[in-house]
């Protein structure tokens, strides 16, 4: 057989483990970064031959500029895989493997036991840590969770911020819906995975994205456009939903300054009704937000505390941009995850 017409062959090449902590490799006597998912591909150490995924590092990618490390040759010949459970991710590739989808049973469904709780849908990773810490400033504590779609990188294992969110209890747990996969709970899908934080008793819940959205420049090929497919599932649950909205004032690209055009696709598109948040004192988003609202949208203006998420330790740049050369984007992240704390209080 061929190769299928303008399908581009992965770009493996070997390498050699030179450090392990950060990770880099050295290719053809080039020192590089990688990155590893260990759940995966098992424990990498320094002298290991691997086979390295070089694609996102040599076309410089912003976000995901890394060395993916395909196989260990050195040690990762022998894994055990996982016995007794047949439901695949990463279907018909070679990372394919065994998980266990956490969706509740009809039975479960059936017993009406479950929590409702609100579900913020935000646009881009960047957004995860401000909403948590927003929202975890509305009394009384709530259990937060992260549900991880797609449209962004799709391992659970990738992202810092979820790590340390963790750590500090600002989350109480994180799945990886659909294609993403690598979190420490696992489901099939979107819809499912609401449900099943709903039966854990999860107070409220914040979808999207892993980090390194997708894009082309396009206005339907970026990976916001899960926001759509998640505030859908959402809906249909009957749970309260609300979309953060990407706001920039510093974002270099047009389409992304202001409202940002991933978020005005997904308001114009979507079939039913969300709240989005906005921050109070925020006024030049206002006229280009309400004609994407029209009759069916409503905004809630919500309190925001920059300084005090600044102080927080948590990630305050993005994209390149800090939090005070783009107040905005974080603005918008803050704005919502106070209303998601208080849909959830109310």
């Amino acid at each position: 057989m061929g190769v299928f017409v303008g399908r581009a062959v992965l770009k493996l090449r070997r390498a050699v483990v030179v450090d392990e902590d950060p990770l880099a490799v050295e290719v053809d006597g080039e020192r590089r970064a990688a990155w590893a998912d260990e759940g995966m591909v098992g424990e990498v150490r320094e002298g290991d031959e691997v086979v390295v995924n070089t694609e996102a590092l040599d076309l410089e990618l912003g976000s995901g500029g890394f060395d993916v490390v395909h196989v260990n040759l050195t040690r990762g010949l022998e894994g055990g895989g996982a016995d007794g459970e047949h439901v695949m991710k990463l279907n018909y590739t070679s990372l394919q493997h065994p998980v266990k989808p956490a969706e509740r049973s009809a039975e479960q469904i059936e017993a009406g036991d479950a929590a409702t709780p609100a579900v913020l849908v935000i646009p881009l990773h960047g957004h995860l840590a401000p909403a948590a810490w927003s929202a975890a400033q509305v009394p009384p504590e709530l259990r937060v969770g992260y549900v991880q779609t797609g449209g962004g990188a799709l391992p659970g294992s990738l992202s810092r911020d979820v790590r340390e969110l963790r750590e500090r209890g600002l989350l109480c747990g994180h799945f990886t819906a659909g294609p993403a996969f690598g979190g420490e709970l696992e489901a099939i899908s979107v819809a499912g995975a609401l449900d099943a934080a709903a039966g854990l008793g999860w107070d409220a819940v914040i979808a999207g994205p892993g980090p390194g959205i997708l894009g082309s420049e396009t206005r339907y090929g970026h990976g916001a456009m899960a926001a759509m497919d998640t505030a859908h599932a959402a809906l249909a649950l009957g749970m309260t939903t609300l979309l953060s909205p990407r706001f920039s004032g510093a974002d270099p690209r047009p389409r992304h300054r202001g409202v940002s055009h991933h978020t005005a696709t997904v308001l114009e598109m979507l079939l039913g009704r969300v709240q989005v948040p906005v921050p109070e004192d925020e006024l030049t988003v206002g006229p280009a937000l309400e004609p994407l609202l029209g009759s069916r949208h409503r905004t809630s203006r919500q309190p925001v505390d920059l300084d005090g998420y600044g102080k927080s330790g948590l990630p305050t740049k993005v994209m390149g941009r800090t939090l005070d050369e783009d107040p905005l984007f974080f603005a918008a992240a803050l704005a919502s995850g106070s209303a998601l704390g208080a849909a959830s209080t109310g």
